[in-house]
């Protein structure tokens, strides 16, 4: 085939890509930073195109325009061993705009949620989404997103690749079991950290009549409604496990009592949404809610999702692993008071800003200043606990400024399998781990980093972890497949180099 051929072929692609996902020229112009008639051009073949352009189109059309191998990997090369300096802004939460995403089938109006992170999770939801017959597009520069369901969704059509990259799929049952009597969903996936059981799911759902039964590639969903009698025990306070429930009691036309429910972030957010939808709930924020649930949900409606807590305790870490002062704006206090109260006690020196609400009316935000500080190892180990605890998803963060105190820390990683196994890739970086079992580790600090070439970790935080350690190995690094970070961060290398890292991009051929 000639170049001009491809160039034509490929042109033909990303127009049908446009048209698909609702933009005009003008739109994916605006999208792209460039002009309508190179879009134009490009569209009609008549325009060379690099390959990061191609990756750019196909990033703001949530669509792969052409797979150059099998692995299409993306690495980054890190030159590191310099200080971080300047300010940086918290983005929306990725746990909450996957939430929103499938709270947005319980409303037969349009839902439109403002400045979402445009990643990679986001991304597998939405083309999940749209290939049940949700119209969802991005309407600005700005990560506005639109979503009109259908009348009725087309279950039997979803996208199994995509749907099999994120555990979110999972969080369609609770939206759907009173919509559908029947239907089937695949079995979730996302990071790799263990078994990740969904028999609290199970359990939390059937007493809104939802049975399960599971084959070798999917879960079968029947549902028989029935009245709910009696109060709703979560046997594990899961934010998913919370999140399902109460989106199955938003659509119940009566009251539901949750007890042992997560209060955590994202879960919050949840609420707020479903309580502009006129959903009302009592209780938010703690662990016992009540649900006035409506039999049908058809209003027009916008949403901003907050902040996201785990991408502000990363910065608190790639300063303090840096050695670093920056000031980190917009950061949802609430979710990472208690950290920053630990790291306190390892001799953290932080200046905290007058505090404001969140775009969705109700999360409370801070600027936080870092000082560079001397650190020292915790009296008591690092271990995490269900909110108001510390997070999850920021022991492992917690574990890295570990790295720079002096002193031996154990870190307990309990609620995951294999996670804390993870710790032991900065061994390469010259770290001291010793693993204990798969749950703990002991960290001896502070570490005098070198660079190494580590493929990146099958999971999300700890992929970020060893990328963060290499901005304080002096010397070139490499991180290879970085897809698990791109999966929760949005544009994350090129945000941490406006504070004076120095990320390169690196696609494979």
């Amino acid at each position: 085939m000639k170049i001009d051929d491809y160039k034509a072929k490929i042109g033909t692609l990303i127009q049908e890509a446009r048209v698909h996902r609702g933009l005009t020229q003008a739109e994916l112009a605006r999208e792209l930073a460039t002009s309508q008639s190179a879009v134009n051009r490009i569209e009609k073949g008549g325009q060379n195109i690099s390959l990061e352009m191609i990756a750019r189109i196909s990033e703001v059309l949530s669509s792969d325009i052409v797979t150059l191998n099998s692995s299409g990997k993306i690495n980054f090369r890190v030159n590191g061993g310099k200080k971080l300096s300047g300010s940086i802004e918290v983005k929306t939460s990725k746990n909450a705009a996957v939430a929103l995403l499938c709270a947005s089938l319980l409303n037969k109006g349009k839902t439109t949620l403002r400045r979402v992170a445009r990643i990679e999770e986001v991304n597998r939801i939405i083309e999940v989404l749209q290939s049940i017959g949700v119209k969802i597009r991005w309407i600005n520069d700005t990560n506005d997103l639109e979503i009109i369901p259908p009348r009725r969704l087309e279950l039997e059509k979803m996208d199994i690749n995509a749907a099999k990259r994120t555990r979110t799929v999972i969080m369609f049952l609770g939206p759907l079991l009173h919509q559908y009597p029947d239907f089937k969903l695949p079995f979730a996936g996302g990071c790799n950290l263990g078994t990740r059981t969904v028999e609290p799911h199970m359990t939390g759902l059937a007493p809104f009549g939802l049975h399960v039964e599971a084959t070798s590639d999917y879960y079968h969903a029947t549902i028989k409604e029935t009245p709910i009698t009696r109060t709703i025990l979560l046997t594990e306070r899961g934010d998913t496990v919370t999140e399902n429930v109460i989106m199955a009691a938003a659509l119940y036309d009566g009251i539901t009592k949750i007890r042992n429910a997560s209060p955590n972030y994202m879960v919050q957010d949840l609420c707020f949404y479903l309580e502009e939808l006129g959903v009302k709930i009592e209780g938010v924020g703690t662990t016992i809610l009540t649900i006035h649930g409506k039999k049908s949900i058809n209003q027009d409606v916008e949403y901003y999702p907050s902040e996201d807590p785990i991408e502000a305790m990363s910065f608190v870490a790639a300063a303090l692993v840096t050695n670093s002062e920056i000031t980190i704006t917009r950061a949802p206090i609430e979710f990472i008071e208690l950290e920053l109260a630990v790291l306190e006690g390892m001799g953290l020196q932080y200046e905290l800003g007058k505090e404001y609400t969140a775009r969705n009316g109700a999360t409370r935000l801070v600027d936080l200043t870092l000082k560079k500080s001397v650190l020292v190892a915790p009296v008591d180990k690092l271990h995490s606990m269900p909110f108001p605890g510390v997070n999850m998803d920021n022991l492992p963060f917690l574990g890295l400024i570990a790295t720079m105190a002096k002193g031996r820390t154990l870190v307990h990683d309990w609620s995951y399998e294999n996670r804390a196994i993870y710790f032991t890739e900065l061994t390469k970086l010259n770290a001291s781990i010793e693993l204990v079992d798969p749950h703990r580790v002991y960290i001896t600090g502070p570490t005098k980093w070198k660079p190494a070439d580590v493929v990146a970790p099958p999971a999300l935080r700890p992929s970020v972890v060893v990328l963060l350690a290499m901005l304080a190995a002096p010397g070139k690094s490499i991180l290879r497949d970085v897809y698990s970070i791109n999966r929760g961060y949005e544009d994350f290398a090129n945000r941490l180099n406006t504070l004076g890292a120095d990320i390169e991009t690196i696609r494979e051929i």
